[in-house]
């Protein structure tokens, strides 16, 4: 398999792993869509916050340039600790779901931090954005490892793949909003394997990065 391959392969299975959740929120802020608060505004608001999540994410790509990928590959346990923290805590995951998404109709940009990025944008955007931000822990906790062991052509075509999948992400919600079911019971087989793709992708960090190398009985040959 070529390195381009494998990189679309890696963004599309990173991308879905951790954002399988928002499926659901998207669902909710499109169920409430009316004359004031339109599709364009969720998937502006969903643009804007994975772009901040990318940011937040891409010092792990320049410290990539710096340090070892053997050492580098390390980081490659954040994802099998994620995945087996949501094999443990299942019933915890979908109450921080509901949460997140309950901040959608009481957030109050005036009182937050980011109120200055609220007065430059609509009052909608800047909600949706904020709940992606606040629903996002998982996904810097991923990116900042697959990041780290990648190269510049590589982590352009992953960001490709990420930002053409937040695209399809909202358009499948959108059409999901009408199927509540077909979604309920999507949802809940896909988290029932996210933990394990999660800890693939995980010891794939590891392997990919030769990290197994730091090993004694590797050391020496």
């Amino acid at each position: 398999m070529n390195w381009l391959a494998r990189s679309i392969i890696t963004g599309i299975t990173s991308f879905v792993a951790t954002n399988i959740d928002d499926i659901v929120i998207l669902m909710l802020f499109f169920a409430q869509v009316n004359a004031t608060f339109r599709p364009k505004h969720i998937a502006i608001g969903q643009y804007l916050g994975f772009t901040a999540l990318i940011i937040a994410s891409l010092p792990g790509f320049f410290g990539g340039l710096i340090v070892p990928k053997a050492w580098i590959g390390l980081l490659g346990l954040l994802p099998i600790a994620i995945g087996i923290s949501h094999l443990v805590n299942r019933d915890s995951d979908e109450q921080d779901i509901q949460a997140v998404s309950a901040e959608f109709k009481g957030h109050n940009p005036k009182s937050s931090l980011l109120s200055k990025l609220a007065s430059l944008l609509p009052p909608q955007t800047f909600n949706v954005a904020a709940v992606t931000i606040a629903n996002g822990g998982d996904n810097i906790g991923i990116y900042l490892p697959l990041f780290a062991g990648s190269d510049g052509a590589s982590l352009v075509v992953i960001l490709t793949v990420f930002f053409l999948l937040i695209g399809v992400w909202c358009y499948v919600a959108y059409l999901l909003t009408s199927h509540p079911v077909i979604a309920q019971v999507l949802t809940s087989y896909t988290k029932a394997i996210v933990p394990f793709v999660l800890i693939g992708l995980g010891i794939f960090i590891l392997i990919e990065n030769g990290t197994y190398r730091l090993l004694p009985p590797f050391q020496f040959r």
